[in-house]
């Protein structure tokens, strides 16, 4: 479904990601994994068409990418759910759901609030005071609305509670039983390792591990060096 091959991303000058490769297939949670500042969320924005690389090719059910911009790529089915959330915080949960839906019949606020029920029950309260399990639930069904194939979660347990995490983890199982294949990037390696089947670890923007969960498990020292576990 998406493959990466040989990106190279930059700020400005300033080169971040270095040869990065990487697959995800139809059906699968895949885990980019690493340190804070690892090179972690210039790959998600890479894909997602926010931070084009220079170098390198992304294509998506064979078809290249390169030059598409953000909105293009919602439309092809490909959602990106940012670290920092960003809801509208002026506008309900209801709203906030309703300005990005696409008039699919697969994905609509019913099965939005199917998936997150706890937003049922606060649907009409302004997004802006939700807490921050309630606007990840907000940002992912967001991106639900535009009825996506494929799912960038980016960091998507970070400063969540560890009750809360672990029914964010349910729900993100949900999204994959309903035929959505997922990039999951994580600094919670071991809430990661309870949702995904293979592992990319990422350090300094480069690719220094591919595998199964399995073998990942059994790799002490890539856990050591570069996932602090």
């Amino acid at each position: 479904m998406l493959s990466v091959k040989g990106i190279h991303t930059y700020y400005g000058l300033s080169h971040i990601l270095y040869d990065v490769s990487l697959e995800v297939s139809k059906g699968e949670i895949v885990g980019l994994l690493g340190r804070n500042g690892a090179g972690k969320s210039t790959t998600m924005r890479s894909i997602g068409g926010l931070t084009p690389p220079r170098q390198g090719t992304i294509t998506f059910h064979g078809e290249p990418l390169a030059g598409k911009s953000a909105y293009r790529l919602v439309r092809q089915g490909i959602a990106y759910v940012p670290d920092d959330r960003r809801v509208f915080a002026d506008l309900s949960v209801d709203d906030n759901l309703e300005i990005t839906y696409k008039g699919s019949p697969e994905w609509d606020k019913n099965r939005v609030y199917d998936i997150f029920p706890a937003l049922r029950e606060i649907k009409d309260r302004r997004s802006g005071n939700l807490s921050g399990g309630e606007q990840q639930m907000l940002t992912i069904g967001r991106s639900l609305m535009t009825a996506p194939e494929l799912l960038l979660l980016d960091e998507p347990t970070e400063g969540l509670a560890p009750l809360i995490v672990r029914d964010l983890e349910q729900q993100i199982l949900r999204l994959r039983d309903a035929g959505i294949s997922i990039l999951l990037s994580e600094q919670n390696v071991k809430s990661a390792m309870r949702l995904i089947e293979r592992a990319y670890v990422i350090d300094n923007g480069r690719i220094r591990f591919k595998g199964t969960v399995a073998e990942l498990e059994a790799n002490e020292e890539i856990k050591k060096r570069y996932l602090m576990v």
